[in-house]
């Protein structure tokens, strides 16, 4: 199973909206005879490839496979029908598939055939490697991971605004893991004006890349169309979304579209921002099972009111900058008391070159003003059982 979710693995940043997914057979010898993994969206799934290079060799055999096969009709036919026409005689699962539409029928059916199933075998790790797809397919939301870097004192910048660089080498190497992982990386206008990024991804080693979609967040259309995001291309190519209000002049909306970009006109919230709830679900709608925010601590804290965070990854650097001016990790109003505080569980606490990485998942059942969510996914979406789901499962 260890082999079969490294497998999996692979395909990282590759298959939204669909899971990752692993598979290796063996044979009667306990031999393996057949090993790969899901690919892409649209593309075979990983136990029919498996089971396609183990061929007779299979039967009587045994399937490990990172997540419940598929027992529906989707972009591609029911695993399970596979898995049974190969004749194997056990098949281990790490995970239930938290889709609806498979959620332990997939295993019901494989049993009915008389195979024999062990579930559970490395299902943290399972369910940890598709944690955004677990939620996307559930409620139809991305799920949002904030990373920051900052001092030992909470900075995010000096005084002066200097930024580069907090962390070193290796923490700044894992971000671009970060953003090969994710469907889209946020930011705020105060990070393009600041930093004029490129948000692209550029992995350690000369390891193949893919760029997640930049998205500005802009709400009065400060954002020059001349910024780096807008100019460079993409591998995939696709447009840099900005998303504003109508407090943004038409000609900042014009000058974004002319430099290529694709533009969203949301509602405000109370305080006249972007309604990032709103954002939340219209991204949902477009199949971005996951983002990574990149932004400055009023951005963040604001989705964080929002419920829009689900992991937080903090890089802390062994420096001290001090400066009442030099900006925080978070800013807005901030928790009203300690008892407010957003909280995370499942907390892990590791070294990353010279500097110290904090993880963990915000606890949501604390906080989040529920009201400002309707988890059915947008229009119907993807728990409509009279239209397909996205994907795989």
């Amino acid at each position: 199973m260890e082999r079969a979710l490294a497998l999996a693995k692979e395909a990282t940043g590759q298959t939204s909206p669909n899971p990752l997914v692993g598979a290796i057979v063996l044979d009667v010898q306990g031999n393996p005879v057949g090993a790969d993994y899901h690919h892409r969206a649209g593309e075979a799934h990983a136990e029919r490839l498996a089971l396609a290079q183990a061929g007779e060799r299979a039967r009587g055999g045994t399937l490990y496979v990172t997540l419940e096969p598929c027992c529906h009709y989707g972009r591609t036919p029911p695993c399970t029908e596979a898995i049974i026409k190969s004749g194997v005689r056990r098949v281990v699962v790490a995970a239930i598939d938290p889709n609806p539409r498979v959620a332990g029928k997939g295993i019901a059916a494989l049993k009915a055939a008389g195979i024999e199933v062990t579930l559970g075998v490395g299902r943290q790790a399972a369910e940890r490697m598709n944690e955004a797809f677990r939620k996307f397919i559930t409620t139809g939301l991305p799920f949002g991971i904030w990373k920051v870097a900052m001092s030992l004192d909470g900075k995010i910048a000096a005084a002066t605004g200097d930024s580069r660089w907090i962390t070193g080498e290796e923490a700044r190497a894992e971000v671009h893991e970060l953003r090969q992982a994710v469907d889209a990386i946020i930011v705020g206008s105060g990070t393009v004006l600041a930093d004029d990024p490129l948000l692209t991804t550029r992995r350690a080693g000369g390891r193949p890349s893919r760029d997640a979609r930049a998205i500005v967040v802009d709400s009065r259309g400060r954002v020059p169309a001349t910024a780096r995001l807008f100019t460079i291309p993409r591998h995939p190519p696709r447009p840099p979304l900005v998303v504003t209000t109508e407090k943004a002049p038409a000609q900042a909306r014009r000058a974004w579209e002319k430099a290529g970009a694709e533009v969203w006109i949301l509602p405000p919230d109370p305080e006249g921002h972007v309604d990032l709830a709103e954002l939340a679900r219209r991204l949902g709608a477009h199949e971005v099972t996951s983002f990574l925010l990149e932004s400055g601590g009023t951005l963040a804290e604001a989705a964080l009111r929002a419920g829009l965070i689900d992991r937080v990854v903090v890089h802390i650097a062994p420096i001290l900058l001090g400066g009442i001016s030099a900006p925080g990790a978070l800013g807005g109003r901030g928790a009203a008391s300690i008892a407010d505080a957003w909280r995370l569980k499942e907390v892990e606490v590791s070294r990353i070159g010279t500097d110290v990485k904090v993880t963990g998942l915000v606890d949501h059942d604390r906080l989040v003003d529920h009201d400002r969510f309707d988890h059915r996914p947008p229009d119907g979406g993807i728990m409509d059982s009279a239209r397909p789901a996205p994907g795989r499962r």
